[in-house]
């Protein structure tokens, strides 16, 4: 059943929707390994690191409902399942317990590496198709790149 149809052509809304239900994955996947990580970073650097972490969350929280309203938007379902995030992300996973502060940088560094990675092969993904949600996809990933930046400056 097609609850909303797309003004995209099929091919089109093949690729775009491959994009925007990979950029959903690794945002909601992203605010859980930043999530875990906050609550269990300990460290001389706890607070800064704690606090940089909840803005690493509500960036990707902020932003994969956009995505996701997007593919709604465009008639393609979103899928932001806990089994589809495990089975489809790029981020790995979290170390367990306890993650001192400078572990903690260095895996919020491999993690926003991995998703900007990845977004920046949707945002060439969508030029032709949809320019729409390349542009969407811009945007989100302008502001993790951000977060990157902030993370490698503390891990030097």
């Amino acid at each position: 059943m097609a609850a909303v149809k797309s003004s995209l052509p099929d091919a089109d809304l093949k690729v775009v929707g491959t994009a925007l239900q990979g950029a959903l994955v690794d945002l909601v996947d992203l605010s859980l390994a930043a999530k875990q990580v906050h609550w269990n970073v300990v460290g001389p650097r706890f607070r800064s690191v704690h606090l940089q972490l909840d803005e690493v969350v509500t960036t990707a929280r902020t932003h994969s409902d956009v995505v996701a309203e997007r593919a709604s938007a465009l008639g393609i379902t979103p899928d932001g399942r806990a089994a589809t995030v495990a089975e489809s992300s790029a981020i790995g996973t979290v170390p367990e317990g306890w993650i001192k502060d400078t572990e903690a940088v260095q895996v919020l560094v491999v993690a926003l590496g991995r998703v900007v990675e990845r977004m920046r092969e949707r945002i060439a993904a969508t030029e032709k198709p949809d320019p729409v949600t390349q542009d969407l996809l811009i945007a989100v990933t302008g502001e993790l790149e951000k977060h990157a930046w902030m993370f490698q400056a503390e891990n030097v």
